[in-house]
């Protein structure tokens, strides 16, 4: 939220519809939270119809369970199995095709589709935003990434209640959203009926509005819609210890806490691929039977895969399943802090959710900050 921002608007569930309409009227294909298939997963939306209205979550290590709310709700879950970087980075991409008859190959990047986010949390926020950093901004930016992100419009919403695996406040990244929004909503529920605070965040956000029937927000409103998102920072179903990670990390490197958690890992990259920020991927070649038609692909990889770390004639350099962890756990935590600037996790919890054997990277971290409190 703005702060103290007496401009603020105000508007109901209906404008909520109309600023869906609104959207797709200006060619963008709004993504959005919908119920499908017992989870809460994003999807296109073909009207805020869609939406989950009066579906809330339930989650555990391991355990992700949708459950019913009392009220009407249109945003009162939290993060589920996927993430917003599926639109930006997807998990497989063609980025090259050729053929024998003399054509040398073409790059058959398609145009990116123009997308509206609606529901961006605070969490996904700052992951988009380390996306950027990683992705965007780098030495040797990805295109087909700048690209995507370039159409792309974000309507966020405030956390007001966090589910039981959130972190976002030990992270600095919620529960109220950072800049990188064009519009930002707080739902409030007065009877059980949703209405919202409304942020504007560009001069794209502005023009979108004036199109949507809103009033001004008045100063108590606002004042209460803060206190609600205030109040869900002290409601954190998980949190980091209060210290260095990365030097923490640095300091536990031959703790015997990585033989531990490794004998409970499967090394199935479930959390790798839910996380928000996990860039990695690998690329393959591929032909047809005649040998005339070949396009290279590529797609998301893992770092807890065995080949990850193949190089030739010796094998992978990371044989073990606690070296991987301690890799995946490092890099996130310690050493993206020296490659970027800032740390790779954003505290969704969806590496806790989904992980089968239910590993917390929150109660790892912490059992290793109390190893080394006492040493």
């Amino acid at each position: 939220m703005t702060g103290e921002n007496f401009n603020a608007a105000w508007f109901d569930i209906a404008a909520l519809h109309r600023l869906v309409e609104v959207l797709i009227e200006q060619g963008y294909h709004v993504i959005g939270p919908m119920l499908r298939d017992d989870a809460i997963v994003l999807a296109e939306l073909e009207s805020a119809s869609d939406l989950p209205y009066g579906w809330g979550v339930d989650v555990a290590p391991g355990r992700y369970r949708v459950r019913r709310r009392d009220d009407g709700a249109a945003f009162g879950h939290s993060a589920g199995p996927q993430s917003w970087k599926q639109f930006l980075h997807p998990p497989r991409q063609r980025m090259w095709a050729g053929t024998r008859d003399g054509t040398s190959g073409v790059d058959i990047a398609d145009e990116p589709r123009r997308y509206a986010f609606l529901g961006v949390r605070g969490c996904d926020l700052a992951a988009i935003a380390t996306l950027d950093r990683v992705l965007g901004h780098a030495e040797y930016p990805d295109d087909s990434f700048v690209r995507r992100r370039q159409q792309i419009f974000v309507v966020a919403v405030n956390c007001t209640e966090p589910g039981g695996l959130c972190f976002c406040a030990s992270m600095g990244t919620g529960p109220a959203v950072r800049p990188g929004y064009d519009l930002a909503l707080t739902e409030r529920l007065e009877d059980g009926a949703p209405s919202y605070l409304v942020d504007i965040g560009s001069r794209e956000g502005a023009d979108v509005l004036a199109q949507v029937s809103h009033r001004v927000a008045s100063g108590e409103e606002i004042r209460r819609a803060q206190a609600d998102v205030e109040a869900a920072s002290t409601r954190m179903g998980r949190q980091m210890p209060n210290t260095d990670l990365r030097n923490l990390l640095i300091e536990s490197r031959e703790s015997p806490q990585w033989s531990e958690v490794a004998s409970r890992c499967l090394t199935c990259g479930n959390c790798t691929m839910v996380c928000p920020t996990c860039f990695c991927t690998s690329t393959e070649d591929v032909s047809d039977l005649t040998g005339d038609h070949a396009e290279r692909w590529r797609h998301w990889a893992s770092c807890f895969e065995f080949d990850f770390t193949f190089v030739h004639g010796g094998g992978s350099v990371r044989q073990s399943g606690a070296s991987r962890y301690r890799h995946w756990l490092t890099h996130k935590l310690g050493t993206w802090h020296d490659q970027f600037g800032m740390s790779g996790c954003v505290g969704c919890g969806r590496c806790i959710a989904w992980c089968p054997t239910g590993i917390d990277i929150t109660a790892e971290m912490n059992k290793m900050a109390g190893t080394v409190d006492s040493d």
